[in-house]
Formats: C-alpha cells, sequence, structure tokens
C-alpha cells in the first residue's frame, strides 16, 4: 500500500518531491549491518517491569541478526513537549462547531478544543518555528545510527472498566501511554510499532522503531528481519 501511495503530488500542497524508494524489495536484506540507536534516558524513564524486560530481550534479538546496538541518549530537554501549535489548530479546527454543538462532544474533548482559544498569533508563530526547528535539528542524531528504537508506551494498557470507576486516572494514563509516541508524531518522523512480548496477564508489549525523514525502508527493514524470527505478531492478547 506504502509503494502504491508514495510520491509527489502536485495537488497536494503538503507534498513533498522526494525520490521514492522499493521498500518491499529492500525487505529482503534484513537487519545486518543496521546500526539501532537504543534511546535511553527519556523514553525508559518510568518503564514497567515488564515491558523493560520484553524491550531487553528484543534488543538482543536485534542483535542477533546482525545488527549493531548503539546507545543514543535523549534528556528531558532533548523531547519536544509543548502543545501550543497542537491546540491552537484543534480550536482553529473545531472552533465553529463547538460554538455550535457543543453538546455533540464530549466534555473532556471540548475543555482541551477550548484550551486553544486564548493563543495568540505571536505566541502561535513562535511555537510554529519552534517545532521546524527541532524538525531540522532531529536529523542529526541520525549521523551515526539508521533507526530509533523505544518502547511503544511504558505501560501495558490499562482496563477500561479501572478508568471507569476512576475518571481521574484517565488523563494521567493517557499522558503516559502516548509519551513515546508523541515526540515522533511532533518531529515527524516514519514509525512503526512490532509486538515484542505479553505481560503475564496477556497484554501485548510493543516496541518502537523509527528513522530519519523519508526513510521508512530502514523502519520497514528492521521490523519485517525482527518479525521473521519472532512469533509475537501470531498470537493473540490472553492466549
Amino acid at each position: 500500500m506504502l509503494q502504491a501511495i508514495a510520491g509527489y503530488d502536485a495537488g497536494d500542497v503538503t507534498s513533498v518531491d522526494v525520490s521514492v524508494t522499493d521498500y518491499v524489495s529492500l525487505l529482503r536484506e534484513g537487519a545486518k549491518g543496521m546500526r539501532v540507536g537504543v534511546v535511553r534516558g527519556y523514553f525508559f524513564d518510568d518503564v514497567d517491569a515488564e515491558v523493560a524486560s520484553a524491550m531487553e530481550h528484543a534488543l538482543r534479538g536485534i542483535q542477533s541478526l546482525g545488527a549493531e546496538l548503539r546507545e543514543v541518549r535523549f534528556g528531558d530537554n532533548d523531547v519536544p513537549t509543548d502543545r501550543t501549535v497542537q491546540a491552537a489548530e484543534s480550536y482553529a479546527f473545531h472552533a465553529e462547531n463547538v460554538a455550535k454543538s457543543a453538546e455533540l462532544y464530549q466534555g473532556e474533548t471540548v475543555r482541551r478544543i477550548r484550551s486553544g482559544e486564548k493563543i495568540s498569533a505571536a505566541d502561535y508563530i513562535q511555537r510554529r518555528r519552534d517545532l521546524e526547528e527541532a524538525r531540522r535539528n532531529i536529523g542529526t542524531v541520525f549521523a551515526d545510527v539508521d533507526v530509533l528504537v523505544t518502547p511503544t508506551t511504558p505501560m501495558a494498557a490499562p482496563a477500561i472498566a479501572d478508568l471507569k470507576a476512576n475518571p481521574d486516572a484517565l488523563r494521567p494514563a493517557e499522558l503516559k501511554l502516548l509519551r513515546n509516541t508523541r515526540p515522533f508524531n511532533v518531529w515527524g518522523l516514519p514509525a512503526i510499532s512490532v509486538p515484542c512480548g505479553f505481560t503475564q496477564s496477556g497484554l501485548p508489549i510493543g516496541m518502537q522503531i523509527a528513522g530519519p525523514h523519508w526513510r521508512e525502508d530502514l523502519v520497514l527493514r528492521l521490523a519485517h528481519a525482527y518479525e521473521r524470527v519472532t512469533a509475537w505478531h501470531k498470537r493473540r492478547s490472553g492466549n
């Protein structure tokens, strides 16, 4: 599917004219010789014990494929966490509908949308510049590695019943669940999550693989190589 939709579209103002790789044929190269950056620090902070154990096992598996593991450190200030642009753009998109039919939205959703109401144009422009700078600078991380690897989430999925019984726990759980994937969305990097284990209660654990801009081929190559020698993707939760 990616092979079919990738490429420049002159009718799309957001499209970029970048050559398209043959993603499928490159899968045959496997992981041998790949430089895999293991992103310690921020992305491994407060990781549940079962997630940490599954990740270490997965990293050993990647190494056995002939890939070279390299430690990459991210501090808290290296990872974009500001939500000004997101809040402002969400409000701009939904403002009219919220004004007319707020009751059609979930209450918490309306609250989040309205959090962008008072963001000034000047603040938005500055934060947008910061965002573009972060997207340019992240490329330097890949000077010594081909891809980055992190836990997809630092914890297993919480039970919906537990969150309904304690609504105040929803937002903290959501923020933690999104912590490791959000930065790659902000940077605009290609990323994939592949199964790498299960908790004792049968919940899936994922490993996130991310690559440089326009290098989906590297991400897919490592993901494919890992899944060829593991069976986690064939197992279902609770089995």
